[in-house]
C-alpha cells in the first residue's frame, strides 16, 4: 500500500535568548528549531526545563535561579520569549512548575518593571491549566514582591502558590527523584537544615518493596497481568476504562486534557490493584476513567513503546515526509507481541477519539467506526493534541527525563500513529488481539 504524505511536524520556531556582549548590547541569534535545538544553544546552563511528571501525569516545569547569569550579561527579553516557548508545550494539558529562589542575588536579579511585564505576559493562557506553582526556599525578597504585586494577582492564582522552606517538602507532592535540582540548591538545603538542627539529618531508610498483589494492575509489566488473568492479553484496567469513554466521553470536549481528584485517582487505583470492580459512575465525572487510563501506561515499568524503540522513534523528523508512515509501522512491527497488541488496541481508540481532520485519506472503516470518529467533532481533540498528551505515556528514556528537544519527535510519532492507523497497524494481527 502506498504510503499517505505525513502532516508535517509544524510548531513554532524556538526562540533562543542569548547573553550580552561586554558591550552591553543585546546579541541577537538565529531561532532554533525545536527539533534542533539543545541546552547549550542557550549559552548559559538551563534556567528553566521540563523535568517529568508528578504522580498524576502532569508535567513539571523547573526554574533555577542559580543557573541564571549577571543581568548585565543576559538579554531578559530572550529569556522571558524562551519562558514562554517552553510552557507553549505543556499549557494545553495541567502542568505545575517549581521555582528554586536559592541562587538570586543582586547580581542576576531582573528589575521589578521585567517581573511586572512578564506576569502580564503571561496571560489566562498559562494560568489556566497550572495547578501549582512551588516556590522552594522563599525569603524576605518573595514576601516584599507579593506586597508589591498583590493587586495584580488574582484570588485563585493566589492559592495555587504554595511555600516550601525544605527541599524535602516536594516529595509530599512531585516524583522528587526527577526534578534535576542544581547542586547548589541542594547544598543551599543541607546548611539550612544544619541551622536549624545543628547537624544533618539522619539518613531516612527507604524500606524494600513489597512484592505485588495477584490482582495487581499499576506499577507491574504486562506480561505480570496477563499471568494473573487467565492469558488477557488486554489489561482490565485498559479494558474498561476504554469500553466506558467509548460510550460516555467520546462527545466530550477537551478529553484527556483535565486532571481530576487526586485522591479519587488513587482510591480507583486501590480498587483496580485490590481486584474489586470500579463504577465510574459512581464519581459524575468523566474525566476520571481518562486519567486513570493515562496513569496505567505511565506507571508500567517499561513503556509501551520499549526503551529499545526511544533512539529510533526520536530519529522520525529525520526521516523524509512522504516516507514516515513507512518508518513508524517498521518500527511497531519490531515490538514485542505483547506490547503490539496492547498498542494497537489503545491507537485503534484515540483515532476513533481524533477530530477527524483526515478521514478522507484513510482506507474506509467499517460503518460502526465511521459513526464513532464524526462523533468525535465534539470533543475538539485533534490526533496533535492526543498525540501530546499520550506521548509522553508511551515512550520515555531509560535514564533521566525527556528533553524538550526530544518532545517534537515523540509527538509527531504518536501522531502518526494516530492519524494513519489503518495504515500501519492492518497488515499484522496477533492470534487472540481485540479490538474496542
Amino acid at each position: 500500500m502506498a504510503d499517505v504524505p505525513a502532516l508535517p511536524p509544524g510548531g513554532r520556531r524556538r526562540p533562543a535568548f542569548g547573553l550580552r556582549p561586554s558591550s552591553g548590547r543585546p546579541q541577537v541569534r538565529p531561532a532554533l528549531r525545536p527539533a534542533a535545538g539543545r541546552q547549550e544553544d542557550l549559552r548559559c546552563p538551563p534556567v528553566v526545563r521540563p523535568t517529568g511528571d508528578d504522580n498524576f501525569g502532569r508535567k513539571v516545569i523547573t526554574f533555577s535561579c542559580c543557573r541564571m547569569p549577571p543581568s548585565h550579561q543576559l538579554n531578559h527579553i530572550r529569556l522571558l520569549e524562551y519562558l514562554k516557548y517552553t510552557l507553549d508545550h505543556y499549557v494545553e494539558n495541567d502542568y505545575m512548575v517549581v521555582y528554586f529562589h536559592y541562587g538570586l542575588k543582586s547580581l542576576n536579579k531582573p528589575s521589578l518593571k521585567w517581573l511586572q511585564t512578564a506576569y502580564k505576559e503571561f496571560d489566562r493562557k498559562y494560568k489556566k491549566n497550572l495547578k501549582a506553582l512551588y516556590v522552594v526556599h522563599p525569603t524576605n525578597f518573595i514576601k516584599i514582591l507579593w506586597n508589591i504585586f498583590k493587586p495584580l494577582i488574582s484570588h485563585k492564582f493566589g492559592k495555587k502558590i504554595i511555600y516550601l522552606n525544605y527541599l524535602s517538602d516536594l516529595r509530599e507532592h512531585l516524583k522528587y527523584d526527577q526534578l534535576n535540582i542544581p547542586q547548589e540548591v541542594i547544598q543551599h538545603d543541607e546548611n539550612l537544615r544544619r541551622k536549624q538542627k545543628g547537624k544533618l539529618p539522619p539518613v531516612v531508610k527507604i524500606p524494600p518493596p513489597r512484592p505485588p498483589l495477584p490482582t495487581q494492575q499499576f506499577g507491574v509489566s504486562l506480561q505480570y497481568i496477563k499471568d494473573k488473568n487467565k492469558g488477557e492479553l488486554i489489561p482490565p484496567v485498559m479494558k474498561e476504562t476504554v469500553s466506558y469513554l467509548k460510550r460516555k466521553g467520546l462527545q466530550v470536549e477537551g478529553l484527556f486534557r483535565r486532571s481530576a481528584s487526586v485522591q479519587t485517582i488513587k482510591d480507583v487505583q486501590k480498587l483496580y490493584n485490590q481486584g474489586k470492580s470500579v463504577n465510574f459512575d459512581y464519581y459524575h465525572d468523566i474525566h476520571i476513567p481518562a486519567v486513570i487510563l493515562k496513569t496505567f501506561l505511565r506507571e508500567l515499568p517499561q513503556p509501551l513503546l520499549t526503551f529499545e524503540c526511544y533512539d529510533h522513534i526520536l530519529g522520525i523528523t529525520s526521516v523524509e515526509s512522504s516516507l514516515r508512515v513507512t518508518r513508524c509501522k517498521q518500527i511497531i512491527h519490531g515490538l514485542p507481541e505483547h506490547n503490539y497488541v496492547v498498542l494497537k488496541y489503545l491507537i485503534c481508540f484515540l483515532h476513533m477519539c481524533r477530530w477527524p481532520l483526515v478521514r478522507d485519506l484513510q482506507a474506509p472503516l467499517d460503518s460502526q467506526r465511521t459513526e464513532v470518529s464524526c462523533e468525535s467533532i465534539y470533543n475538539r481533540m485533534t490526533a496533535s493534541s492526543l498525540a501530546c498528551v499520550f506521548g509522553l505515556n508511551l515512550i520515555w528514556p531509560s535514564k533521566g527525563t525527556v528533553s524538550l528537544s526530544a518532545l517534537v519527535p515523540l509527538n509527531l510519532f504518536t501522531e502518526l500513529l494516530i492519524d494513519f492507523y489503518m495504515n500501519i497497524f492492518n497488515s499484522r494481527t496477533v492470534p487472540g488481539e481485540i479490538l474496542p
